[in-house]
């Protein structure tokens, strides 16, 4: 589960894009708390340290408790916006938690034991992964790192749904119809899968009665109908001699 993470910062007096402007320009981010029926409040955190807990990874499954000067809130990450050119964080949104709030969050999706699954250790498949995170709910301090998917025995062509997922205790899954929803497939090695796709389309053929040319067939087709064409060809040049002769005699 995530940990608390304690933040220092600001109290933000003036609100609007001038004053958003000047902060950056002093190395800090504009943010707000809001949420939890209370009045939005107006911070500004030290634009280094909020990138540096960005690039180690779940920032938005991360409650923090913010201390902004005037007291302490606990919150979570709900949104943050960049630059579209410098890629520099311009704005991030809060939203207040209590310890008995839910919250949706989605997180990654990591697949364990990938040493024990015949499938790929064995048959020489590969994990195909449809869905890299998920959307979960959880209390705020039953928040999940990851969701954890176990490979352990399984074989070529066998799917993991969500539904079939255990999930750490206080978690669901945010969508209630997982029926048919799918985490990761183990596949078949390309060369098998080519092989199957051709043995399927010459079964379909020969259903329908039609015969399927392969690479090998078409080419000795094609031999065969280059010698029909020569041999036509010599015994037009003959008949043609023959003619001539025969008008020589004559």
């Amino acid at each position: 589960m995530s940990a608390t993470k304690a933040l220092k910062a600001e109290a933000r007096e003036k609100a609007g894009k001038g004053a958003a402007r000047a902060l950056r320009r002093e190395g800090k981010i504009p943010a707000v708390i809001y949420g939890g029926k209370k009045a939005p409040v107006g911070i500004a955190l030290d634009s280094r340290e909020l990138t540096l807990l960005l690039h180690a990874g779940g920032f938005k499954t991360t409650v923090f408790e913010i201390d902004t000067g005037a007291g302490k809130e606990r919150a979570i990450p709900r949104d943050y916006q960049r630059d579209p050119v410098k890629d520099t964080l311009l704005h991030i949104d809060f939203f207040r938690v209590s310890a008995s709030s839910v919250v949706d969050v989605e997180v990654p999706v990591h697949f364990l034991n990938e040493e024990d699954c015949p499938g790929i250790k064995k048959r020489g498949g590969v994990l195909n992964v449809v869905l890299h995170s998920v959307h979960v709910k959880a209390g705020v301090d039953d928040i999940p790192t990851a969701i954890e998917v176990d490979l352990k025995g399984l074989d070529i062509g066998d799917i993991i749904h969500a539904n079939t997922v255990k999930l750490p205790k206080g978690v669901t899954f945010a969508a209630e119809d997982l029926e048919g929803v799918t985490i990761a497939t183990i596949a078949a090695p390309t060369v098998v899968q080519e092989e199957i796709a051709e043995e399927q389309a010459e079964a379909a053929a020969e259903n329908r009665g039609e015969t399927v040319e392969t690479e090998e067939g078409a080419e000795s087709e094609a031999s065969e109908g280059e010698t029909e064409a020569e041999a036509a060809d010599a015994k037009q040049d003959e008949d043609k001699k023959s003619e001539s002769r025969k008008s020589q005699d004559d």
